[in-house]
């Protein structure tokens, strides 16, 4: 059974789940709710053996507009004496980081399809994806300067693996708005849309021929580009022939060079 949420809409057709975030009203703010949320329905793609690929989208006019402001008000808890209050803080902020991870850890491929705004907290969401997709109306921001903070919950760790350096900076220091088409040009999106419809078309068709790939092997490959950002080439290297001497499917293998020789599509098992 496909579980339900109260700010997440989740559907799953053809091994391709698409997970919207689901307050249009309030521009898909994330909400104490939704972080938890995010965690949880990312935990359970992973391990749903009829899900390969899952798709982030936003629900309404807006992808998403970032932390919900109303968190602000609970950063200390209960706690009175200042160490323990930094405690609960420190504590609530890897709660968050963790919220995210479960998208990056997730063996799936997450295809994030961006349309209108992502600012903020949603920079750090889209970053912990695959790929990113966007529609010509989407912006990026790193909202977070703009609002007298350090960005803590992951843009500033993986964006400048995604895009030169000096750029993260640039946009961290000022909070100015990345447009789509220089997001694309800097490699941050793969590719640009139209528009909101175009966009969910053709991230469709890129999800759908990712799921008629090996799950298998499509894991290992999540698994390996993850090991291989931050570990050594050689110690990658070596992590690939232990992992395919344990993981290398013989039936799918068989199956995928008996398609190309016959010049078909390959089935293979979740």
């Amino acid at each position: 059974m496909i579980p339900q949420f109260d700010t997440l809409a989740l559907s799953i057709d053809q091994h391709v789940a698409t997970v919207q975030l689901n307050r249009p009203d309030k521009a898909n703010a994330m909400n104490q709710a939704m972080w938890q949320e995010l965690q949880d329905c990312f935990e359970w793609l992973d391990e749903e053996p009829k899900v390969r690929v899952v798709i982030l989208a936003g629900n309404g006019r807006h992808f998403c507009s970032g932390i919900d402001l109303a968190m602000f008000s609970d950063l200390t808890g209960e706690a009175t004496e200042p160490a323990r209050r930094s405690e609960y803080l420190r504590r609530k902020i890897l709660r968050m980081q963790d919220n995210l991870t479960a998208l990056e850890k997730c063996r799936k491929p997450v295809i994030a399809a961006i349309h209108n705004t992502c600012i903020g907290g949603a920079v750090d969401l889209i970053c912990c994806c695959d790929m990113r997709y966007a529609s010509a109306d989407a912006h990026f921001s790193i909202r977070e300067i703009d609002i007298g903070m350090t960005a803590d919950v992951g843009t500033l760790q993986r964006l400048p693996r995604l895009i030169p350096q000096g750029v993260v900076r640039e946009l961290a220091y000022t909070g100015r708005s990345l447009e789509a088409e220089e997001a694309q040009r800097l490699g941050f999106v793969n590719g640009v849309y139209a528009d909101q419809e175009a966009l969910y078309e053709g991230v469709q068709t890129i999800a759908r021929s990712i799921a008629e790939k090996s799950p298998l092997a499509i894991r290992g490959t999540k698994e390996m580009l993850l090991y291989a950002r931050d570990h050594s080439v050689q110690d990658s290297l070596n992590y690939v022939a232990t992992w395919n001497a344990g993981m290398l499917s013989e039936a799918d293998l068989m199956a995928g060079v008996s398609a190309q020789a016959a010049n078909k599509t390959a089935t293979f098992e979740d």
